[in-house]
C-alpha cells in the first residue's frame, strides 16, 4: 500500500475506534444500571464482551498501520 492509502485507512480505523469507545461506554453504563436494579445482565455482558473484542481488533489494526507508516 502506498502512504496515502495507509493514512486513509488509519483515519478510518481511528474514527471507528472513537465510535467503538463511545459504544463501549454506553454498554457499560447499561450494565451498571441493570446491576443496580438487580436485573438480568447476561445479554448485556455478552454484547459487551463482543464489543471489547472488536475494539481490540481495531487497536491491533491501528498499531499495524502505524508500524507500516514508520517503514
Amino acid at each position: 500500500m502506498n502512504r496515502d492509502t495507509l493514512l486513509d485507512e488509519l483515519a478510518r480505523v481511528e474514527r471507528e475506534a472513537v465510535e467503538g469507545e463511545r459504544q463501549l461506554a454506553e454498554q457499560e453504563a447499561r450494565l451498571v444500571a441493570l446491576t443496580q436494579q438487580n436485573l438480568e445482565t447476561g445479554k448485556v455482558r455478552a454484547a459487551l464482551d463482543l464489543m471489547r473484542e472488536h475494539q481490540r481488533r481495531r487497536d491491533q489494526d491501528r498499531q499495524r498501520l502505524l508500524s507500516l507508516l514508520q517503514r
